[in-house]
């Protein structure tokens, strides 16, 4: 197919992150709700550098004349990333002076540079500074003995030009000091009336000569270097994986150099000295005003007594089947149930691992674990499940990106526990959600299941869209068994009988999903498929979108990030819509939608359309099948779909636009969502004292 049919990944990254950066624009969001977007367009930056610039750059350096699916070559995407990036980042910093700055003032907090102060703040300072600061300090000098120091990823340091205050001899002098990431980066000053801030990097460069007694400062600046810090393991070779993984994580923080951010006024000559060192050209170097690293900003905005400038709380409501004081195994065994955080409690997927582990009927449980929290509320049941003696198995994935260190943690914890512990397949991540409840009943062993689209996270489930699906249904519980056995042991993989899982079989699921509406079309029906996921990558599955397009079915992509397809060309994607929805919350969740001749289907996935999903990890696509289920999440998809206040709409050359809210509703759809699982709540609740009433009204009459 023509690669004029493709949008460049990275580029289409970029796009996403500008998008994110436009709520940080938003007037309609509160000011520390758009400090923390700002925040998190430079961590997205930090990480797009980390793993996708580090891995163009790798082969610009092996000379490979490959194209991608767009007709790029390494080269060639590398020039337009640069450029889209300098573009982005002189937003960011017109966002940060231009509107949040003043923003912040008038709201009474100010950021003072060191010229500012008056005698009484300097001396706070400058006490500051050799309390807190000057100890912690270490310079690093760079001489013949010497070498240039290897400079921490993502850290922040000064370079120091001195020379000797005691010879006429004109012999300049390097040594670098680093910022001291256990300290705020944000210092606040005593003053009872205002809220007064100065930058850390700014107090040290004011009395940086204090660490070099005997030499005349000559000049000082602020720089940060991004390294490459994509983990590459030969997981054949690793005799024990842990061990490799844990080696591999210290080998992060010395990768190659991809990115030099520096001050603006740097001078050439140190500038270039950097750049030398680093081996780095023009293009990789970024020159910014104080402060750079605006990830700083994250912290900064939960500052106390500052409530009216975040945003109000929304409370996740319980499921409306969840409610009663039952066993959610006795609700599970009557019917499907459909949980869509955070709008709904992540508490009941808690609930559901911390009953089994408690419950004398259950006799094994089985889950999958990518990312968990730091104090995870799911790790500690599972470790409850074991000390109280059930057969415990925990697939712990060791590669989930910058999350290792935290994984191995746990990992090492559920062995001590007596739990089961596998690293899953070489070769293959295991990202998919599943949780497996093995329970003895009158009528015989029952297996519960959860199925979702997210990690069994309780922190990123208040902030992360996802959906949950449990049943007790025996053919979801054999496929999802069957799972288990080809992660932990040398089965192979089943005939499933309702899930497809990935690496073999699923990619197949999804064009079939797509090739259904093409039939449906044929056979004179109408052909209508939402699709909703974080990225559409996949080449093969780009073209059958396109096949399906030109075969007359509608389609409506919700696609909150990377998406490589051009919607809107006419004899090619006309019948395609791509939104992109940035908003409150993070959109994750993974729901597949199409009408099949008015007869709808749903599926959901823990896969997004991309080749690494499809080829390179263990991921399950699951269908919902209960009816009420079916048209529940056809009204969250058209309450999507409807949203006029933060959906975009992709153009055909890869660029945004907002929605036309002339004569439309003003809707945001994640708002919208909270209102409509609070009045299922409140329509259970009011149910419940209904059915408790109506005995006492019986009772009554008799």
């Amino acid at each position: 197919m023509q690669s004029s049919l493709f949008i460049n990944r990275e580029l289409s990254w970029l796009e996403f992150n500008d998008r994110v950066l436009v709520e940080a624009f938003d007037k309609t969001n509160p000011l520390f709700e758009k400090l923390k977007f700002l925040s998190i367009t430079a961590s997205n930056l930090d990480e797009f550098f980390m793993i996708r610039v580090s891995g163009v750059m790798e082969q610009m350096e092996d000379n490979l004349d490959s194209v991608d699916s767009s007709g790029m070559t390494a080269a060639q995407q590398m020039k337009m990333i640069s450029q889209r990036t300098h573009e982005l980042v002189k937003k960011q910093y017109n966002c940060l002076f231009r509107s949040i700055i003043p923003s912040l003032e008038k709201e009474g907090i100010t950021f003072l540079k060191m010229e500012q102060l008056d005698e009484e703040q300097k001396k706070f300072i400058y006490n500051y500074f050799k309390q807190n600061i000057f100890p912690v300090l270490t310079p690093m000098a760079v001489d013949q003995s010497r070498p240039f120091p290897l400079l921490l990823n993502k850290s922040l340091n000064l370079i120091v030009l001195l020379e000797p205050d005691n010879t006429a001899e004109d012999k300049e002098l390097i040594a670098f000091v680093q910022v001291p990431s256990v300290l705020p980066r944000i210092v606040q000053l005593e003053d009872k009336k205002r809220n007064l801030f100065v930058y850390l990097e700014d107090i040290m460069e004011e009395y940086i000569s204090d660490l070099f007694p005997g030499y005349v400062l000559k000049n000082v600046h602020t720089f940060r270097i991004t390294r490459n810090s994509d983990l590459e393991i030969d997981e054949e070779e690793a005799k024990d994986f842990l061990i490799e993984i844990e080696k591999s994580i210290k080998r992060r923080k010395w990768g190659f150099p991809v990115r030099l951010e520096v001050e603006k006024d740097i001078s050439g000559k140190l500038k270039h000295f950097l750049m030398k060192k680093l081996d780095l050209d023009d293009e990789d170097v970024y020159e910014l005003s104080n402060p750079i690293d605006l990830t700083c900003w994250m912290k900064f905005v939960s500052l106390k007594g500052f409530e009216k400038l975040r945003y109000k709380p929304m409370q996740p409501v319980m499921q409306r089947d969840l409610t009663k004081n039952q066993n959610i195994f006795d609700v599970i065994k009557e019917k499907d149930v459909l949980v869509y955080h955070p709008f709904h409690t992540f508490d009941h997927v808690v609930e559901f691992v911390d009953k089994a582990a408690q419950d004398p009927n259950v006799l094994a449980i089985k889950q999958t674990l990518y990312r968990v929290s730091g104090d995870s509320p799911i790790v500690k049941a599972l470790i409850k499940a074991a000390e109280n003696g059930k057969q415990v198995t925990v697939i712990v994935e060791l590669r989930a990106r910058f999350d290792e260190e935290n994984n191995i943690q746990w990992a090492k914890k559920l062995e001590r526990s007596g739990c089961h512990v596998v690293y899953g397949l070489v070769g293959l991540k295991t990202h998919c959600k599943v949780i497996l409840i093995v329970r003895r009943e009158e009528d015989g062993i029952r297996r519960y299941v959860h199925m979702g689209t997210g990690n069994y996270n309780d922190s990123t489930a208040k902030i992360y869209t996802d959906t949950g699906l449990f049943t007790c249904k025996e053919t979801y519980g054999s496929d999802v068994s069957s799972l288990f056995n080809v992660l932990t042991g040398y089965s192979k993989a089943p005939q499933w009988k309702k899930i497809n899982v990935a690496p073999v079989g699923l990619r197949e699921g999804f064009i079939e999903l797509i090739e259904n509406e093409i039939n449906m079309v044929k056979q004179g029906k109408n052909g209508y498929m939402i699709a909703k996921v974080n990225a559409v990558v996949d080449e093969k599955i780009i073209e059958k979108l396109y096949e399906a397009s030109c075969a007359g079915v509608k389609i409506d992509l919700i696609v909150r990030g990377i998406c490589c397809l051009r919607p809107g060309l006419k004899g090619v994607s006309e019948n395609i819509r791509v939104i992109s929805i940035v908003g409150r919350l993070l959109e994750h969740s993974r729901i597949f939608y199409i009408n099949n001749g008015g007869d709808p289907k749903v599926c959901m996935s823990s896969a997004d359309w991309m080749p690494r999903n499809l080829d390179r990890r263990v991921e399950t696509l699951f269908p919902v099948e209960q009816a009420n289920l079916i048209e529940e999440v056809k009204k969250v998809l058209d309450i999507i779909l409807s949203d006029t206040m933060k959906a975009r709409i992709q153009k055909s050359d890869g660029t945004y636009s907002r929605i036309d809210k002339r004569g439309k509703e003003h809707i945001d759809s994640q708002a919208e969502l909270f209102r409509y699982y609070e009045k299922q709540y409140e329509l259970s609740v009011q149910e419940e004292i209904y059915e408790d009433a109506v005995p006492f009204i019986n009772r009554g009459a008799e």
